[in-house]
């Protein structure tokens, strides 16, 4: 596995080194875990942001959204454990 080195300064290390401990980690796996977990937020944070992209390309494409009332109201059934169904898209509006 290749190293990397990285320049801290003291007090980071020094709140770093704490944080492991309470962990029960080493610094060097609470370093690890860090990036681990900050690479998988950019990574869901990226996902997001595609998701996004496309629904708001669609809007602005079809023109047709889903009105909050209707979205509230089948989130609210399906948080009751009902099934309802999906409300329809359509244009502002119409």
């Amino acid at each position: 596995m290749p190293t990397t080195t990285i320049r801290i300064d003291d007090g980071l290390k020094a709140r770093v080194a704490a944080a492991a401990e309470r962990a029960g980690k080493t610094a060097h796996a609470f370093i690890l875990d860090a990036i681990a977990q900050t690479v998988e937020q950019a990574e869901l944070d990226d996902a997001f942001h595609r998701v996004a992209d496309e629904r708001w390309a669609n809007l602005l494409a079809t023109g047709k959204t889903v009105p909050w009332d209707d979205a509230k109201a089948w989130l609210e059934a399906r948080s009751r454990g009902e099934r309802p169904r999906k409300p329809a898209a359509r244009t502002p509006g119409g």
